[in-house]
């Protein structure tokens, strides 16, 4: 079995080692490293996994996973750079950080790959797109997406596709998350409690989701089985088309594109 060394003890590293263990791989085959003893060390004892410094995980490590922060990442680099072997492959889920980056600060012709995760692979739910650099196998790609499908979906893309990748499903979560303090204020305003209020939208997204991804049904079809002609659901979705709810949403994905293309040119 590979030792896979997770470089960052936040909350995605915690999300891989936990989802890597439920899957299927043995604790002691998995390193940690952090910057914060205490927060390092309790994770290793949650998990039973070692840790060691970055340029000790570096050596023993057969996959790199990098989930540190973007403006750690340099120094990271820096770190392990004479400790990546070859063979290896680097996988980061910085955001912003592309392969060539990656690339120009590691051994020549490292294999790289570039994840953009999201928040709901906290509960298995994820739902990643990875990118392979220049150098990445087909085995090392398909490393990367087994590790990241302990928690979630994967879809593998063209590098060129992440900046969308994360306006839509890297970003998405908090959009799902803002209609539903819409509607949770809504029904407040309606007059409803808000814990039942709570309960009546999040079990109804639930439900929503739950169709969309077990009916195959296009979302208009599904929409239309619930828009009676001249009814309650009709008159509400009038009203988001009068206040251009759905380009407004177009031109906010658009946006978020448009920041992950600034940060990965280096733009703060």
């Amino acid at each position: 079995m590979t030792t896979t060394a997770i470089f960052g003890a936040g909350v995605m590293g915690e999300t891989l080692v936990s989802g890597l263990i439920r899957s299927g791989r043995t604790p002691g085959d998995l390193v940690v490293t952090g910057r914060t003893p205490d927060k390092v060390n309790a994770l290793a004892e949650r998990h039973g996994v070692r840790v060691l410094p970055n340029s000790e995980a570096a050596d023993v490590a057969d996959t790199l996973v990098l989930c540190v922060k973007p403006q750690d990442m340099a120094g990271l680099l820096d770190e392990i750079r004479d400790h990546v072997a070859p063979g290896n492959v680097v996988v980061s889920l910085a955001a912003g950080i592309t392969t060539e980056y990656l690339e120009s600060r590691l051994p020549e012709g490292t294999s790289v790959v570039r994840v953009m995760p999201n928040t709901p692979a906290l509960v298995d739910e994820g739902m990643a797109g990875i990118a392979p650099g220049s150098h990445c196998t087909d085995d090392h790609l398909a490393e990367a997406e087994a590790l990241l499908s302990s928690c979630g979906r994967v879809v593998r893309l063209a590098e060129k596709h992440l900046d969308a990748v994360t306006a839509i499903s890297g970003s998405g979560p908090a959009y799902i998350f803002y209609v539903v303090e819409a509607m949770i204020e809504a029904g407040v305003v309606l007059g409803l409690p808000r814990a039942t209020s709570t309960e009546l939208v999040v079990q109804t997204l639930y439900g929503a989701a739950t169709m969309l991804r077990e009916t195959h049904e296009h979302p208009t079809v599904l929409r239309e089985q619930v828009s009676s002609p001249g009814g309650t659901t009709v008159a509400a979705l009038r009203q988001l088309d009068d206040h251009k709810v759905r380009a407004a949403f177009v031109t906010a994905m658009e946006a978020a594109a448009a920041r992950s293309k600034q940060l990965a040119s280096g733009q703060a």
